[in-house]
């Protein structure tokens, strides 16, 4: 059995592609100030979780936000947590979309079970790669893992382990979802952090050294 016990997952902060306006999967932008900012609070709020491994998206905005996190502790780059590829809804607005392709886009706001992003990467794909990310990451020693990721990822995480989807509103950029196995093994969402306005920079999430 998996020693993992928490996973604590982060999404990246804001992005030089406005990821809180536009979808942005397979594009590579950097993280702004203000996604630096955002990073900020997020250590802050999580100030106290100890984690021996340290996971992170390929992506720029996903480690470099791992980075402000963490202090630049090392961490593992685990390819199948790329973000899912939006197809030719990549970089628009959520408005642009509605526009482009009214009845695809009532279907993807309905969650409809058929719904695939018009010329992207098919979902049960996508969730078979973060599963084996996934898989990866239970196989470790650890018993404490922080991942910084992207919506889609934490979302499809948070439904393997728990059988449950967020709503659909979380995690917003910075916002951190913590999951905890209890002693029957099963998994639960035990904290969230959306990075409440005010809060003065803590000690950093401590990653234990081996």
């Amino acid at each position: 059995m998996s020693s993992l016990r928490r996973l604590v997952l982060v999404r990246h902060g804001e992005t030089d592609g406005h990821s809180g306006e536009r979808l942005i999967g397979s594009g590579d932008p950097s993280l702004t100030a203000h996604g630096r900012d955002q990073m900020q609070r997020a250590r802050a709020a999580l100030a106290g979780q100890v984690v021996d491994l340290v996971v992170s998206s390929p992506a720029l905005r996903a480690f470099q936000s791992a980075a402000v996190l963490t202090g630049g502790a090392p961490l593992r780059l685990e390819p199948d947590f790329r973000e899912i590829d939006f197809g030719r809804w990549e970089g628009r607005s959520l408005p642009e979309i509605e526009s482009a392709d009214p009845v695809l886009f009532q279907q993807w706001r309905d969650l409809a079970p058929d719904f695939e992003y018009p010329g992207g990467e098919p979902r049960a794909a996508f969730r078979s790669r973060v599963r084996r990310g996934l898989d990866r990451v239970l196989a470790s020693n650890a018993t404490g893992a922080l991942l910084v990721v992207h919506k889609g990822v934490i979302r499809a995480i948070v439904e393997l382990l728990g059988g449950e989807l967020p709503e659909r509103e979380h995690p917003a950029l910075g916002e951190a979802i913590v999951v905890t196995r209890g002693g029957d093994g099963r998994w639960r969402v035990g904290g969230r952090s959306s990075n409440p306005p005010g809060v003065p920079l803590a000690a950093p999430i401590e990653v234990a050294r081996g």
